[in-house]
């Protein structure tokens, strides 16, 4: 049987993975990281994760990630979460997630791994298919 190089793996997944330390600070981003959101891994890793969350949207997930932290529970380790983000050159995007508590060898949580994907194409049309849904319905109501 062959061996699996989990490093290898990381690298070349299509899903950004990135990690987190307890304060929130970046310790891992991977290619598909680079790609989504447009910082490199030497731009992202020590940075917070406000690096990529939009301003109105930080209370909402710093509240949830210090329960998080706290608690060691999260529901969206089997639900996927999707959220506005921010890419580098400022624009919106559209990403779903999953995240995961990592722990070091006493049991306390070390941080979390966030695997996302880019839904941005996939919501843009979406919203095309209900504005034209809407404009229709608007049609043969008159």
């Amino acid at each position: 049987m062959a061996s699996f190089d989990h490093e290898q793996l990381v690298a070349v997944i299509p899903d950004a993975v990135i990690v987190s330390g307890p304060d929130g600070r970046i310790t891992f981003w991977n290619a598909a990281a680079e790609r989504i959101f447009g910082f490199s891994a030497e731009e992202a890793i020590g940075q917070s994760l406000d690096l990529i969350i939009p301003e109105r949207q930080r209370p909402a997930h710093w509240n949830g990630y210090e329960k998080t932290m706290q608690t060691g529970v999260t529901r969206y380790g089997t639900s996927l979460l999707k959220v506005p983000a921010l890419h580098k050159d400022g624009s919106s995007l559209s990403i779903a997630f999953t995240v995961a508590l990592m722990h070091d060898a006493d049991g306390t949580i070390s941080g979390i791994v966030a695997v996302v994907r880019d839904e941005t194409e996939r919501w843009q049309q979406d919203r095309e298919l209900r504005r034209k849904l809407k404009e229709l319905q608007a049609k043969v109501a008159e």
